[in-house]
């Protein structure tokens, strides 16, 4: 299915519930882009490492920094300052770097600036925590996902198995639970369902049954 106009379509929740997965699905069946914004806060996050004092040096540090999506024929890809973003970023402790930074109103109206600059370029499905409530306000379609988080941290678990690395579900899924309770409670665009997004619970759906029930919203 193409779209015969430009088209914002955003998908929130927390991490594991299986956003990620969907939106790409999601985005290729639209035949547009995939959006997503977690990598951006991470890919911050893999050149910070901590956050500097002096909030001028952070700015600094900001403004040096140029998302954009690439296309390589087939599909979108998230890059840096012309880098593809890839597993590099995807370590559970870049992870939680990100989640402080992103409290950061300096590093959030920066990231939201980079966003928005990149929908107006492309049709998008958007996915984050804050793209219905914050970044796309005035979005197309919103979803918001979530699900279990003995669910969520199953998912991550192999996630990482396939990466060839030997992760600790246990572990998982306490860094689950505390990044939900960071996420949601922080005052700056805490982790919520938009008022008019349609909410779907993921524990018991796979993939694929998530991205139909979004593809009937769309078409009515």
């Amino acid at each position: 299915m193409a779209m015969s106009r430009r088209i914002i379509i955003t998908i929130d929740g927390p991490a594991g519930s299986g956003k990620t997965s969907v939106a790409k699905i999601l985005a290729k069946k639209l035949n547009i882009a995939y959006l997503d914004t977690g990598a951006m806060y991470r890919g911050v996050a893999l050149i910070l490492g901590n956050l500097p004092e002096d909030s001028n040096k952070l700015e600094e540090i900001l403004s040096s920094l140029k998302f954009d999506l690439v296309y390589d024929g087939e599909d979108f890809s998230l890059a840096m300052n012309n880098k593809i973003l890839g597993d590099e970023i995807r370590s559970e402790e870049i992870g939680f770097v990100a989640s402080r930074i992103a409290k950061e109103p300096i590093v959030r109206k920066y990231l939201t600036s980079q966003q928005r600059e990149i929908a107006r370029k492309y049709s998008i499905v958007a996915e984050g925590r804050d793209m219905g409530t914050v970044v796309f306000k005035d979005a197309d379609f919103k979803f918001f996902l979530t699900a279990s988080p003995q669910i969520r941290a199953k998912r991550r678990f192999e996630q990482l198995r396939k990466m060839g690395l030997d992760p600790d579900y246990d572990k998982i899924l306490k860094d689950i639970e505390k990044r939900d309770k960071q996420d949601s409670s922080r005052e700056i665009a805490p982790l919520k369902p938009a008022e008019d997004a349609l909410i779907i619970d993921t524990s018991n759906l796979n993939i694929l049954e998530v991205v139909d029930k979004m593809l009937k919203t769309i078409e009515g």
